[in-house]
């Protein structure tokens, strides 16, 4: 099989190569090779054997040249991360919502080849996680962001409308999408343009909501991307991370190999017209992932604990992996501890341009850091 990836030549495109490659299937990677992510252009990481196009996901016809001959396609190509889309709203916006809509033109036109879709969705479109009330019994909560005067006297927890304090629980596909962020907006926009899409066209068509991916290859220098690679820039320059709120929030951290994986299994699969949680169902606070970290890279350094939030920003989130499990048959392997070590184990080759006092202060300049 013959798979186009959109992305291909990112953090998790090229893991996904390495996975596609070594089962026998053709890969080509379509890449804008976005300066802030890739710095120096092509990554010496990516598979010598994997066909790099680059181009705009928004030029429809590079774009379509490249899916001409595919059997498959996966859509990862994306602007990423939550605090900028907040202030680059129209490019995150066209490079996303509107790169989307043209990569579906181009597939719909070859509808009668390609057989498979699968898209990069994220968790970020649940907004809060789900949640549970034990003074009622109630389970399947999906509250609304905490209000500005809850945060403003720092207590952090989800509470209901009556003071009760909420408990997460895994967070499962039928919750509400509440999306907090303009990129959320926009991964909501990928998963619901392309299984609409694939539906109506006849294309079989999964996605993803892919939890906190981490990992080798993460772009170090790109301030806006995942917690654990921010964290690990900070340290690699000997500074310490910054944690908002308490640093008690959590997250589902989900290793980029069994990320990979799933993606892999969900092109080979028969599964059609799903959106699938890829976790683990496991919580890490952001505190702890900090000192994960530290001590893979055996330094003593405390994560900052400022006390203070970010607009937008959600408590708990964690994933319900059964769903995947029971169409997919797919299963995270990586434990966090492990999988941290793992990443620190590569981190320690690595040099990282620390910017992460920039991307703060373009917050705070805005009022989105309170």
């Amino acid at each position: 099989m013959r798979v186009l990836v959109t992305g291909g030549a990112g953090f998790i495109g090229s893991h996904l190569a390495d996975r596609l490659l070594a089962a026998g299937h053709e890969v080509r990677a379509y890449d804008c090779l976005d300066p802030q992510v890739h710095p120096s252009g092509p990554p010496d990481y990516l598979d010598p054997n994997v066909e790099l196009i680059v181009g705009d996901v928004r030029d429809e016809e590079s774009l379509g040249r490249a899916m001409d001959d595919a059997d498959a396609v996966v859509h990862l190509a994306a602007a990423v991360g939550v605090g900028q889309s907040m202030y680059e709203i129209r490019r995150y916006v066209e490079v996303n919502s509107v790169g989307c809509a043209a990569m579906l033109e181009q597939l719909v036109e070859r509808r009668d080849r390609v057989r498979r879709l699968v898209v990069a969705s994220s968790m970020s479109i649940y907004g809060e996680g789900q949640y549970r009330n034990e003074r009622t019994g109630e389970h399947g909560l999906a509250p609304g962001l905490r209000p500005e005067s809850q945060l403003a006297e720092r207590r952090w927890e989800v509470e209901s409308a009556e003071g009760d304090l909420l408990l997460p629980e895994r967070t499962a596909e039928s919750k509400p999408l509440l999306p907090t962020s303009v990129y959320a907006v926009t991964k909501r926009d990928h998963e619901e343009l392309c299984l609409s899409v694939g539906a109506a066209y006849g294309v079989p068509t999964l996605a993803l909501r892919l939890f906190n991916v981490y990992g080798p290859r993460q772009a170090l220098g790109n301030p806006y991307t995942g917690v654990a690679a921010i964290f690990a820039s900070r340290l690699l320059n000997g500074h310490a991370p910054v944690a908002f709120e308490d640093g008690a929030q959590t997250r589902d951290f989900v290793h980029v190999t069994d990320v990979a994986r799933a993606f892999h299994l969900a092109v080979e699969s028969d599964a059609d017209g799903a959106a699938l949680n890829v976790c683990t169902g496991r919580p890490s606070s952001v505190v702890d992932v900090a000192h994960g970290l530290a001590n893979g890279l055996d330094l003593s350094i405390e994560p900052e604990i400022v006390g203070k939030y970010r607009a937008g920003d959600i408590r708990h989130c964690i994933g319900d992996p059964t769903r995947a499990a029971d169409l997919l048959d797919f299963r995270a392997a990586m434990e966090v501890g492990t999988g941290l070590g793992q990443l620190a184990e590569w981190l320690a080759g690595q040099e990282a341009d620390d910017r992460v006092e920039q991307a703060m202060e373009e917050l705070r300049q805005r009022g989105l850091e309170r």
